[in-house]
């Protein structure tokens, strides 16, 4: 762990790869290169009727990096599906840095002050690497989901990498490729610069519909 550097963490993105760790307090990491990634095609995303009422009419607040370091430790805590997270202190310390640097970003979901739920990643060229989210609230991770697409959108990104396809992401439009095929479109997506603030930080429910709804 000491010999691996923020600059590191950055070549293993820009490279298809991305690291994982087996407890919150293991000070080793592994890298990551799945044969199959699970990708999120951005004019493919599934917004069922019931979840665009919800975030239209949600009475939770929707923010984006204000809180990234809590998005972490809520996404970090045990809960009632399992005891443990691969999301340990070295790591969550490699994605503080990498917020700092401006590549990494939250979707927050408040409960007036009490955060309830959103998702962070890393953000480089037209490429968004989602890590984790987490929901504390009904529909929060997926309110939060929403805004973020609506972001990438926006922002011209390219590609939305979810690493693995799950049941639940499935909903969603997840769809799984092989690894050479990520590749291609990873490569194609750093080509360009996405612009993560394009959407303003103050989008309502409303606007966020409008633009995930768009087709190129």
């Amino acid at each position: 762990m000491a010999d691996f550097t923020l600059d590191d963490l950055i070549s293993c993105y820009r490279s298809g790869v991305f690291p994982m760790s087996d407890a919150r307090d293991d000070e080793y990491l592994f890298l990551v290169d799945p044969p199959m990634r699970g990708i999120l095609p951005l004019d493919g995303f599934h917004l069922s009727s019931r979840l665009a009422r919800t975030v239209r009419n949600t009475g939770f607040t929707v923010r984006v990096d204000t809180a990234f370091n809590r998005v972490i430790e809520l996404c970090a805590e045990s809960a009632a599906d399992r005891d443990s997270t691969w999301i340990s202190h070295a790591i969550q310390d490699l994605y503080e840095a990498l917020f700092a640097r401006g590549l990494a970003h939250s979707v927050e979901v408040w409960d007036g002050d009490r955060l309830v739920g959103g998702l962070y990643g890393v953000a480089i060229g037209g490429a968004f690497f989602g890590e984790s989210m987490v929901s504390r609230a009904t529909d929060a991770s997926k309110i939060a989901l929403v805004h973020l697409v609506a972001r990438l959108k926006a922002g011209g990104y390219k590609l939305l990498d979810c690493q693995f396809l799950t049941d639940h992401l499935r909903q969603f439009g997840v769809i799984e490729i092989p690894r050479d095929d990520y590749k291609l479109k990873l490569a194609d997506a750093l080509t360009v610069e996405g612009d993560f603030y394009d959407l303003a930080a103050t989008a309502t429910g409303k606007g966020v519909l409008q633009v995930v709804t768009q087709t190129s």
